[in-house]
């Protein structure tokens, strides 16, 4: 998923962004997500991605410690 936000403000070390076009969806992420010299006004570009291989390697590990605790009963 690809869309743009604008830097509204920046408060205590949080970026707050507004989805473009409309600008009616606030996202809050840490300052340090954002490119360096990033000010408010500016647009931004957010990419995300699902990674695939870290999402099986953390289900395999929660199914290892769901088995083990249950083999301790």
């Amino acid at each position: 998923m690809n869309f743009k936000a604008t830097l509204d403000w920046i408060e205590n070390e949080i970026a707050v962004l507004l989805t473009r076009p409309e600008e009616t969806t606030l996202i809050q992420i840490p300052l340090f997500f954002l490119p360096e010299g990033s000010e408010e006004g500016d647009i931004l570009n957010i990419d995300i991605t699902k990674d695939m291989q870290e999402t099986g390697n953390a289900k395999a590990r929660a199914s290892a410690l769901l088995y083990k605790l249950k083999s301790k009963n």
